[in-house]
């Protein structure tokens, strides 16, 4: 018997969840970072800026970008590790991850990219000084496998760092269900041509582990000394762990 899994508030084939998930990323690679910028208010440049402070990565490093799309963090991460280090940039989507090869390759950046799955990452035990996933492991299947695949790869020492929406202050509840459930998919019509993906994109968020549980599901991975950071009232949280 197959089993199911969320694909936002539906419930779908485990099989088919891939297919769907890649359906959205090719329609709305092209506008995706304009999008961020919108639905963020330009908060989530600040978020990622967060996430890489509290990574610790230094000059002459390796770093995975998980899920890693249009860039972003592998744009900061390069800064960090400089010319002695080295970032891979991943992406399961090819749309997404020719969005971010060429962004680098138009400011004259080369750095390895590689299209792979979360769940299998394509690379060698003990590798990595750092592994980030950022707004990408809510729409892994199997996101247990996914976190222990970057524990894996990951050297002694080393840490996983996941940016990813979460579970909001109750204050702020009935004002953030408005704007996902309303606003965000209207933007999504006008701006992207498609409000199906944003309110999938919406209803991911609402599916996806809080940050408690998230932190327990990281500590089953054999991740040690979690720990979280919410930002901007619980909207996005950092989690950040180590492999010891």
């Amino acid at each position: 018997m197959s089993k199911t899994t969320h694909f936002g508030f539906e419930t779908v084939d485990e099989t088919d969840k891939a297919r769907r998930v890649a359906g959205v990323f090719t329609s709305v690679a092209s506008k995706y970072d304009i999008m961020n910028d919108l639905m963020s208010a330009g908060l989530h440049r600040i978020w990622k800026r967060f996430a890489i402070s509290v990574s610790g990565v230094r000059q002459g490093q390796r770093v995975l970008d998980v899920a890693g799309g249009s860039a972003d963090l592998s744009r900061l991460f390069l800064k960090k590790v400089g010319s002695t280090g080295q970032v891979v940039l991943t992406d399961i989507n090819n749309a997404m991850l020719r969005v971010g090869r060429d962004r680098l390759l138009d400011e004259g950046i080369a750095t390895p990219v590689a299209q792979c799955d979360a769940e299998h990452l394509p690379f060698p035990d003990n590798y990595f000084d750092c592994v980030s996933i950022a707004f990408g492991l809510r729409n892994v299947t199997h996101k247990d496998a996914a976190l222990r695949e970057m524990k894996r790869v990951l050297k002694p020492g080393g840490r996983v760092i996941v940016l990813e929406f979460s579970k909001v202050a109750k204050p702020l509840e009935k004002a953030y269900d408005l704007y996902s459930f309303k606003l965000l998919p209207k933007m999504g019509q006008l701006i992207a041509g498609d409000a199906d993906s944003y309110k999938y994109l919406a209803e991911s968020i609402r599916m996806h582990p809080g940050q408690e549980e998230l932190k327990s599901m990281m500590l089953e991975a054999g991740l040690e000394r979690v720990e979280y950071f919410n930002l901007t009232g619980g909207v996005v949280a950092v989690h950040r762990g180590y492999k010891l």
